[in-house]
């Protein structure tokens, strides 16, 4: 059986690391270095940072910071956020990145996914599909939330497939630091109708909601407010699920 992966998210905005709230400003949690040491040895299955800098930030310094982490973080890597060209997710593996994740250039030049699946395999690109509203008035969207997409879901899910993604990671911005639990009702249509693995993001609040997620199809459970407030960590979401039946990476 495929095991099911805890992953924390971490949000990388000049030089630290913030937790928002439907992508809002948010607050600081903390030195991304620091943070992302302490994740790997309470046992998290992949990290996910982020960049949400903007058009504006720094690229060439979210690139030695994506260095750091890697030098002393020792689980599956996963990086995205202003990636507009196949030079960009080069210097991010260049850097000791495992995984990277694209967003608005997948729906702006989807021919640089493909070109970056071709070089580094499918299974080291993650599609990020951020969204507000629900099925019945789905709002796809990219630059950080800034920007909204004409696409449709099914038609952007099935675009990204053929692009080369391997993966995709569901976000809903309006659940995103309000901690009530993800999206499960879309994450079930959205696990029905695709083949590629997926991660659900947005609304974590209690490890009940990653039992849920899992339940409801999700390979993946991305959690930000989650672990940053508070003393839960990976290794107790893990030893929870476990004791629930979950079938989760070995403990430790």
């Amino acid at each position: 059986m495929l095991k099911r992966r805890v992953i924390p998210l971490e949000l990388f905005r000049g030089q630290r690391l913030v937790k928002t709230v439907r992508f809002g400003e948010g607050r600081d949690v903390g030195d991304p270095v620091k943070s992302s040491q302490v994740y790997s040895d309470q046992d998290a299955d992949e990290l996910i940072v982020l960049n949400i800098d903007g058009p504006n930030g720094d690229f060439d310094e979210f690139t030695r910071t994506v260095s750091r982490i890697a030098s002393c973080c020792f689980v599956p890597l996963a990086v995205g956020g202003g990636i507009r060209k196949e030079g960009h997710a080069d210097a991010l593996f260049a850097a000791g990145a495992d995984k990277v994740v694209v967003n608005t250039v997948a729906y702006e030049n989807p021919q640089v996914v493909t070109q970056i699946a071709n070089k580094y395999g499918s299974q080291a690109v993650v599609a990020g599909v951020d969204y507000s509203g629900d099925a019945g008035g789905l709002l796809l969207l990219s630059a950080g939330g800034r920007s909204v997409e004409k696409a449709t879901l099914p038609n952007h899910l099935a675009n990204l497939k053929s692009a080369g993604a391997g993966e995709i990671m569901l976000q809903s911005v309006d659940r995103d630091g309000e901690m009530a639990g993800y999206d499960l009702f879309l994450l079930r249509e959205v696990a029905a109708k695709v083949s590629m693995p997926l991660i659900i993001a947005g609304g974590a609040g209690s490890f009940m909601d990653l039992e849920n997620a899992f339940a409801a199809g999700a390979d993946g459970a991305a959690c930000g407010s989650l672990f940053n407030f508070g003393d839960n960590n990976p290794l107790r979401a893990k030893a929870f699920l476990k004791n629930r039946g979950v079938c989760v990476k070995q403990i430790g």
